[in-house]
């Protein structure tokens, strides 16, 4: 019988597992420093009632379309230096989003308007910081999931949990920070400054400690071309069930992207002026922190189709449930604590996450059954297509169902704030509940023809 591993030794991982997981958490506090703020930042800057949510869509999705091509980038260059690429990029994009407000002469208005105010002065840093945060962020995970392959010493349940935890605390971090700073400020632009500083953090870390590992996989397996990639993706994209696949479950994502599209429009135009979104957003990575290993020991052994059937149910239920205070006495802005509409948003946050739990881990394992033999690993590698298209198609769906659904008919506050009519209200949540729903059918019908079909 042989004696139960230490605590030092069940951790014990070389020193790039640390420091990549350490470029990770600092490169996720950068981005969640911002993004719960995004849409609502680039309103203020005069950009009108639909780009803000489209360039927003864009954006999610370059940072999870790209790794396609930047994987392989990185396994050309190596990790160490696409991690110095990436992190200047990503300096440089969020420089120029606060660029307008620090150096451009622009003000933030109170309020988004409806039209498009803003000239190339704001349009022309915006797009470009848009364009190298997506190509910035879309480097680190695969060189961070690439070392943490390379370095688990065979434990690469534990070490891509603790990867998977990481992540989590950086968006803690990241979130708390930015609130920190905004509020003692009394400014919105610099949460773009604490993402370059967090950025700047990551680079350090690449430059002091991080070192490329030597690959322990596959040391003799040939790196991919720019080619074979484009090649590998008509492959992939040719299959019709995976190709069916990925359109039915970006619904999931779809619904996802609104908790930085639709939630922070709805909280900031109807409910307070001065949302605190990225505490609010916070309840995702907490939730997610705390039931992990609750949900997983509970439903772990659920068919993967069945736990993201129940894992986009529930994402498409959060919505439903902020309906009920456009009924409650006070309304949305009754305070209770905080006022009503945000402490249901805060409810749907936590639930989207929970969501997340059934959903998004079990999808790599249904992707991974769909692939043909021998071609897993090249399947697995377009498993962020539906985030990628989730979020491109849900920008400016986003936009429009709040915009032309939700505030239709709505009156303006001497607040500034927007008095929605109940049943226009409700009926932008319904849809958003029943595009969930309906996604959530569509997998199972989906799952119930793929097993009519041949092997």
């Amino acid at each position: 019988m042989t004696d139960a591993p230490s605590l030092r030794e069940k951790y014990r991982f070389p020193a790039s597992f640390w420091n990549a997981n350490l470029t990770e958490l600092f490169e996720r506090a950068a981005y969640y420093s911002m993004a719960s703020f995004v849409v609502i930042y680039l309103g203020r800057l005069g950009l009108g009632d639909w780009w803000p949510s489209t360039l927003n869509g864009v954006l999610w999705f370059l940072v999870y379309f790209l790794p396609i091509l930047s994987g392989t980038i990185a396994d050309h260059i190596g990790f160490r230096r696409s991690l110095f690429l990436a992190c200047v990029l990503l300096v440089g994009g969020y420089f120029l989003m606060g660029y307008p407000v620090w150096f451009g002469g622009q003000t933030l208005s109170l309020q988004a308007g409806d039209t498009v105010t803003a000239g190339p002065g704001v349009m022309v840093p915006v797009a470009l910081a848009i364009l190298l945060v997506g190509v910035g962020a879309s480097f680190v995970k695969p060189c961070i999931a690439g070392t943490v392959q390379r370095t688990h010493l065979g434990k690469a349940t534990l070490a891509f949990g603790i990867f998977y935890m990481v992540v989590n605390i950086g968006s803690v971090v990241g979130r708390l920070t930015a609130f920190g700073v905004r509020t003692r400020l009394g400014r919105l632009d610099p949460i773009f400054a604490v993402s370059m500083a967090a950025s700047v953090a990551a680079f350090l870390v690449v430059f002091f400690l991080y070192r490329d590992p030597e690959s322990a996989v596959d040391p003799a397996k040939p790196r991919r071309t720019v080619p074979e990639i484009l090649l590998g993706m008509f492959r992939v994209l040719g299959n019709g069930r995976f190709a069916l696949f990925l359109v039915v479950s970006s619904g999931f994502y779809f619904i996802y992207n609104q908790v930085y599209n639709v939630l922070p429009l709805y909280v900031k135009k109807t409910v307070e002026l001065s949302p605190a979104m990225d505490l609010y957003t916070l309840a995702n990575p907490v939730t997610i922190v705390l039931f992990q290993l609750v949900i997983t020991n509970l439903f772990g052994k659920l068919p993967p189709i069945k736990s993201i059937v129940v894992g986009t149910v529930i994402i498409g239920l959060a919505m439903l449930i902020n309906v009920a205070p456009l009924y409650m006495a006070g309304g949305v802005t009754m305070r209770v604590w905080l006022p009503l509409g945000s402490l249901f948003v805060i409810m749907t946050v936590a639930l989207i996450a929970f969501g997340e739990l059934f959903a998004a881990s079990r999808l790599y394992e249904y992707i991974g059954s769909l692939a043909p033999k021998g071609q897993e690993g090249l399947f697995l590698g377009y498993s962020n297509l539906p985030m990628a298209i989730g979020s491109l198609v849900g920008g400016p769906a986003g936009a429009w169902i709040f915009n032309r659904i939700m505030c239709a008919g709505a009156e303006k506050l001497p607040s500034g704030l927007l008095k929605l009519d109940p049943r226009a209200a409700a009926t932008g949540w319904l849809i958003l509940t029943a595009f969930g729903l309906g996604s959530a059918l569509s997998l199972w019908f989906y799952n119930r023809w793929l097993q009519k079909q041949p092997a």
